[in-house]
C-alpha cells in the first residue's frame, strides 16, 4: 500500500489508543515500515530515533538478531500449546532462568501483558488472604498518581485521573495514599502509607507500588529508602506487597529490578514490556512460597485464572533469549555510561527558564515544562513536533518530556537523541 492508502485506511477504520480521534484525524501520522536497533523507518525512507523504546518495551532495540533467531527457531517447532494440563520446554526454561535472578521468588504465573499481570496479582492477593483465614482482608492500597494498567482491576488501583474518571462507577474502592504534585514530599506520602497499613491491616489484602519510578504519572522518582520502609511495614503487618515492575524492570532504572535499589523484593512481582524484548505480548507474575502455598490442597483452592496464550511457546522462547542476551552482552554493565549522558542532558535542561523540574535515573530522563496542566497539556506535543522534524520519536506525557530509549542503545545514537531533545525543547518551549 502507498502511504496515502495506509493513512486513508487507518483514518477510516483504526481506533488508536490514548488518542482524541478528532485530533488524530487532523494530524500527519508517522507511518512506520520497519525498525532496527534504536531506529524506526517510515514508508518514505526517513529514519527516527525511537526515544521511548516503543512504549518502553524494546529494551534491547528493535529486531535484535538473537531474538529474531529465537522466534524463528521456535516457530519451526511449536507455535502454540495451551498451558492447561500440558507444558513445554520454553515455559519451563524461562521460569527457571527468570526466577534464578529474582531473589525470594519461586513461582511464575504467565500472563499476556502488564495490565493482566497486575489484574492477576490483585486476585492472587485477595484469594491468598481468604485462604489463609483472613477473608476480611480484601482492600487494596495504592498511590494517588499510580498507573498499573487498563483492565478494571488494574485501573481500580491506578490514580491518573484522566484514565480512571470515565469508569469510576465500575471500579472497586481502593485506599488512596496522596502523593506530591511534583517530586517533593515523598516522605509524607510514604509516612501516610505506613500509617494506613498499621491502622487498617486487618482489612488490607495488598499494597501495590511502582518501585522507585512512577512511569505514566510523569516519570516521577522517589527515594529507594521509602520503598524499603514500605517493605518493612507490610512485612510487620503481614500484608502482601505487590511490586509493579512492568515498566521499571529489565534494567530500565539501571538494575535488573528497580526494587534492587532498595535491597528489597515484593511478595508478588509483576513484569511485562521488556519481558519479551518488545517482540510479543507476554508477561509474568512472580510469587514466593508464602503466596503459592496458600493455593495448595483441594480443587476449590486453585487459582482459576488464565488466558488462551498464557505461557505461549513463542513468547517464552523469546523471553528466555532476552535473558541470555542480558548476560552474554553484559547489558547492565553498559548502563552507567548511558545513564550519565541522560542525567547530564536533563540536568542541563533543568536550568532552562521554561523548565520547572527535571529528574533522571538509569535509562530514564524527564522534565516538566513550566506552566503545564498535566496529562492533557499540549506543551509536550510542541516538543514532539520539533523532535519529529529533527528525526526522533518522542511521545510526551502531557507537559512531561522524557526519554526511555533501548537500554543498549549505541552511545552515538543516544548522543544524537539527546541533542535532538535539547534542540526541540529550546525551539518549542524555551525559545
Amino acid at each position: 500500500m502507498s502511504r496515502d492508502a495506509i493513512v486513508a485506511a487507518d483514518r477510516s477504520h483504526v481506533w488508536h489508543p490514548y488518542a482524541a480521534m478528532d485530533e488524530y484525524a487532523a494530524t500527519d501520522p508517522l507511518v512506520v515500515a520497519r525498525a532496527e536497533g534504536a531506529w524506526l523507518h517510515d514508508v518514505d525512507g526517513r529514519a527516527y530515533l525511537d526515544g521511548n523504546a516503543s512504549w518502553w518495551t524494546s529494551v534491547l532495540g528493535h529486531r535484535h538478531p538473537r531474538l529474531v533467531a529465537a522466534l524463528t527457531r521456535q516457530l519451526g517447532e511449536l507455535d502454540h500449546c495451551a498451558l492447561a494440563g500440558a507444558t513445554h520446554a520454553p515455559a519451563a526454561e524461562l521460569a527457571e532462568a527468570l526466577l534464578a535472578r529474582s531473589p525470594g521468588m519461586t513461582r511464575i504465573f504467565y500472563v499476556d501483558d502488564g495490565s493482566t499481570a497486575v489484574e492477576a496479582a490483585i486476585k492472587l492477593s485477595v484469594q491468598h488472604a481468604a485462604q489463609t483465614g483472613r477473608p476480611g482482608r480484601h482492600k487494596l492500597v495504592s498511590l494517588s498518581e499510580a498507573f498499573h494498567g487498563d483492565t478494571v482491576g488494574a485501573a481500580s488501583v491506578s490514580g491518573v485521573e484522566v484514565f480512571r474518571r470515565p469508569f469510576e462507577r465500575i471500579l472497586f474502592e481502593r485506599i488512596r495514599v496522596d502523593v506530591p504534585t511534583r517530586d517533593e514530599g515523598w516522605e509524607r506520602a510514604f509516612a501516610q502509607l505506613s500509617d494506613v497499613v498499621s491502622r487498617d491491616a486487618d482489612s488490607i489484602a495488598a499494597v501495590v507500588l511502582e518501585p522507585v519510578v512512577q512511569g505514566a504519572a510523569g516519570m516521577r522518582v522517589h527515594p529507594p529508602e521509602l520503598l524499603r520502609e514500605a517493605r518493612r511495614v507490610t512485612r510487620e503487618h503481614d500484608v502482601t506487597l505487590i511490586l509493579d515492575e512492568v515498566f521499571t524492570g529489565y534494567g530500565r532504572t539501571g538494575t535488573f529490578w528497580a526494587s534492587e535499589h532498595a535491597g528489597v523484593t515484593g511478595d508478588i512481582v509483576c513484569t511485562a514490556k521488556g519481558f519479551s524484548g518488545g517482540m510479543l505480548p507476554m508477561g509474568g507474575v512472580l510469587t514466593d512460597d508464602r503466596i503459592f502455598d496458600a493455593f495448595r490442597g483441594p480443587r476449590e483452592r486453585a487459582f482459576y485464572y488464565g488466558h488462551s496464550f498464557t505461557g505461549n511457546p513463542l513468547g517464552a522462547a523469546v523471553g528466555r533469549e532476552v535473558l541470555r542476551v542480558f548476560d552474554d552482552e553484559r547489558v547492565l554493565d553498559g548502563i552507567p555510561a548511558r545513564a550519565a549522558l541522560i542525567r547530564e542532558t536533563f540536568e542541563r535542561l533543568g536550568r532552562r527558564d521554561g523548565v520547572a523540574a527535571w529528574r533522571a535515573i538509569g535509562m530514564v530522563g524527564a522534565l516538566d515544562l513550566d506552566g503545564g496542566s498535566g496529562y492533557l497539556s499540549r506543551g509536550g506535543w510542541r516538543v514532539y513536533d520539533e523532535a519529529r522534524r529533527r528525526g526522533a520519536y518522542l511521545r510526551p506525557l502531557g507537559d512531561v518530556v522524557y526519554v526511555t530509549p533501548s537500554i543498549n542503545i549505541p552511545l552515538s545514537d543516544l548522543a544524537r537523541l539527546l541533542a535532538i531533545v535539547e534542540e526541540s525543547v529550546d525551539a518549542a518551549w524555551v525559545g
